[in-house]
């Protein structure tokens, strides 16, 4: 009877200490519990990031913009599933500038980087002022998007066109933050099948993407096309060559090139949606500046090269299931550098955390915008260009030129260009209302850029003007100067 009793009291002392091991975390509190949380919750993460970069795909060339013969079915069906932007632009008329200004946020006059090789490019009589010089490839202490968003975590991949340097001068992108770097040429990788090399492309972003889908990403997609020179599959051409043309689009070799590539962006969403990624995927397709003259842009003015809307004005798109609303369209002005403020905000970072210590990012994030809502309050955007390009663009002002040395700034729908020679040679400021160195647009009335409202609007003039020369002093923007004043830096 002993023993049995022994047991007893031993089942019943170690019911006793169940019991207790049950009740005090009810009465002393959930503290322990709480303690151990931080170790087993899931760590916050941004979204991936895709970030599709079309070479020279006009405003005008896409479907969802009323091109009455190209065909995109794909990109068109990505602006019905996101947000289209209708005031979009690219932070200069062409392409490298336009790129700098996308991987670092920050405007021409920051980085320097203001054309493809020169400045210079115009016949030496009709050149009247001293350009300031180029500085490419991009300079390595600028902090990219790419180094930013790997501080934050992700995995980062470019495949396609960088064209802002290369590894020589330690300026390639794996020397600008990027883990993985794939690219073709630009006139296509040889193969009939994929003449411009928009699915060589593509498939190295999709392995990248397959490969790192269990983390954050950041992918690069920057194609060639629809840069000249034209490639485009036989099929693909045949089939515009077959088509009745439109009254403003008729080529078939550019649009096969760009229906590829349309295609090839159609097959990189397919891939991400696939994956079941896509509502935790913000795509945004962007062109990196305006069409070429051999794609009118009417009613818009001008093309590649210049700073009238044909040559900046893009098509921007945002596409982001379940937190952007499918099918809207934002008419807010935005612009490329917008990108980098608004993807570190996406990831949740700060700024000043990844580098960007001693002088803010000049864009805007744009996540209100992709909420529906407005931006905190209003601001202006800019471009800035104080060299020569040859050749002129349809409308252009020039006979010769594609654009002389001029800065701009748009605010709300005004916009007004400065042109440094008339500025310079003509009296300044104080000439402004005899001279031809101001141009003033209403875009919202006038998207073409026919009337220049300059000598009639002059409190809108002065308060545009002020705020451009105000900017130049804030960025210290370098300005053309007189061949015989002995500097490229004379204002």
């Amino acid at each position: 009877m002993g023993n049995w009793h022994m047991i007893g009291k031993l089942l019943t002392t170690q019911y006793w200490l169940v019991a207790w091991a049950l009740l005090l975390p009810g009465i002393l509190g959930p503290a322990r519990v709480e303690a151990s949380e931080p170790d087993s919750a899931p760590a916050q993460r941004g979204p991936n990031i895709v970030l599709i970069n079309a070479d020279d795909l006009g405003w005008k060339d896409v479907g969802y913009q009323g091109t009455d013969f190209y065909e995109t079915p794909r990109i068109d069906q990505l602006a019905r599933e996101g947000m289209a932007f209708s005031n979009a632009y690219a932070n200069a008329g062409n392409c490298a500038p336009s790129r700098a200004c996308l991987m670092t946020g920050f405007y021409t006059p920051r980085h320097a980087v203001y054309a493809v090789g020169d400045t210079n490019r115009g016949p030496a009589e009709r050149m009247i002022l001293r350009p300031v010089p180029n500085e490419l490839p991009l300079k390595p202490r600028f902090v990219t998007m790419a180094e930013a968003l790997r501080q934050a975590g992700y995995a980062t991949g470019q495949f396609g066109k960088w064209h802002l340097g290369d590894a020589n001068s330690g300026t390639s992108p794996l020397d600008q933050g990027f883990d993985v770097s794939r690219d073709w040429p630009q006139r296509g990788s040889g193969v009939a099948e994929d003449p411009k090399s928009v699915d060589a492309i593509t498939d190295a972003a999709i392995e990248f993407i397959q490969d790192h889908r269990e983390e954050p990403f950041f992918c690069y997609v920057a194609h060639h096309a629809i840069h000249t020179g034209l490639q485009g599959r036989a099929e693909t051409l045949e089939r515009f060559r077959a088509k009745e043309r439109g009254e403003q689009h008729k080529a078939p070799l550019y649009a096969a090139c760009l229906f590829d590539l349309d295609a090839a962006v159609g097959r990189l969403v397919d891939e991400i949606d696939r994956l079941e990624l896509g509502e935790r995927t913000i795509i945004v397709f962007v062109s990196d500046n305006g069409a070429t003259p051999q794609s009118s842009q009417e009613p818009l003015r001008g093309a590649k090269g210049a700073y009238y809307e044909g040559g900046i004005r893009i098509p921007f798109i945002v596409r982001w299931p379940g937190r952007v609303e499918a099918g809207t369209q934002c008419d807010e002005p935005v612009i490329q550098t917008d990108l980098l403020p608004t993807f570190l905000g996406l990831a949740q970072v700060d700024a000043r955390d990844v580098g960007f210590i001693d002088t803010p990012l000049d864009g805007t994030d744009l996540q209100p915008l992709l909420q529906g809502e407005t931006l905190p309050e209003p601001r202006s955007i800019y471009w800035h260009f104080p060299g020569y390009l040859d050749r002129p663009v349809p409308r252009g002002r020039d006979s010769v030129l594609r654009t002389a040395p001029v800065s701009v700034v748009r605010r709300g729908p005004w916009k007004l260009f400065l042109y440094h020679e008339e500025w310079l040679l003509e009296g300044g400021r104080d000439g402004v209302p005899t001279n031809d160195a101001v141009e003033l647009y209403h875009l919202g009335n006038d998207p073409g850029e026919r009337e220049n409202l300059a000598a009639t609007e002059v409190e809108t003039r002065e308060a545009l003007l002020e705020d451009l020369l105000g900017w130049f002093e804030q960025t210290d923007a370098q300005l053309p100067g007189l061949k015989d004043a002995g500097t490229g830096e004379s204002r």
